[in-house]
């Protein structure tokens, strides 16, 4: 077993984890971080399980845990205030980008990472962004409509 600190939407942990474990695991199920989803059978090619890592997109069923001690996780839970949605979020439930929802805390992390990077993305910007995200409901129409209208409210908080 080895200790491994993160802090994980802001909150500090210190847990014990055996070194093969992966960071999807756990978030779900050491710190029951549950928007983080296990859909490919932890074998990176789904999205579900994206987290921003010191800032950056990966997908925590690559990442083993002891690769994230003293780093700073941001999951879909970390980016919506107590009272309101953050508005990549409301944008997607918005353009009805949620369908099953299994998939849409993956996509919304890619999002946020792209806008952060490219505030007024081309669609092609945008499903670039999104290919790593697989989805079987939305068709990605409604999740590219949600981004354009979420760097679009975001363009007035800035």
């Amino acid at each position: 077993m080895m200790h491994i600190q993160i802090t994980v939407n802001g909150t500090h942990y210190r847990v014990q984890s055996a070194p093969n474990r992966t960071l999807l695991e756990l978030l779900r199920d050491d710190l029951s971080i549950t928007g983080v989803k296990d859909a490919c059978g932890q074998e990176g090619e789904c999205g579900a399980c994206s987290v921003l890592l010191d800032g950056k997109l990966v997908n925590s069923c690559l990442v083993l845990a002891g690769q994230a001690d003293g780093r700073k996780v941001i999951t879909v839970e970390g980016l919506a205030s107590t009272d309101r949605l953050h508005p990549i979020q409301q944008a997607f439930v918005e353009a009805g980008a949620v369908q099953c929802g299994y998939c849409t805390p993956g996509a919304i992390l890619a999002a946020y990472a792209l806008l952060h990077r490219t505030p007024r993305p081309s669609d092609e910007q945008i499903k670039q962004a999104l290919s790593g995200n697989l989805c079987r409901c939305t068709g990605y129409t409604k999740m590219i409509t949600a981004i354009h209208h979420a760097a679009e409210e975001l363009s007035h908080v800035r």
